[in-house]
């Protein structure tokens, strides 16, 4: 069962943002890592390219790049704080349980 999931809100633990808060956009489970929103924001430059109108597009831009799954934690909906995160087979299904304050996730 995946700790953290799409539409999560984390607080990343570690590295150059440690303590930002955000949602996670992507998770990419064969490599270990979440997109987290407005966290990891890294420079691209892209290369002037013409449009099939004509247009000229290039520049730089700022977009996120994945982080580590180990370096973010999943924040509790009720308690609002950092938590790891359990299991519970409730009629037969598993559920994500706040390891704090027990609640489901």
């Amino acid at each position: 069962m995946q700790r953290v999931k799409r539409n999560d809100t984390v607080r990343v633990i570690s590295g150059k943002d440690a303590g930002k808060e955000g949602r996670v956009v992507r998770v990419l489970p064969s490599r270990q890592r979440v997109m987290v929103e407005g966290v990891n924001r890294v420079t691209k430059h892209k290369r002037v390219q013409q449009t099939r109108r004509g247009a000229q597009e290039g520049g730089i831009t700022h977009e996120e790049a994945p982080i580590h799954i180990s370096n973010v934690m999943p924040v509790c909906p009720k308690c609002g704080a950092p938590t790891r995160v359990g299991a519970r087979v409730i009629d037969g299904k598993k559920h994500r349980v706040c390891r704090k304050c027990d609640s489901e996730f």
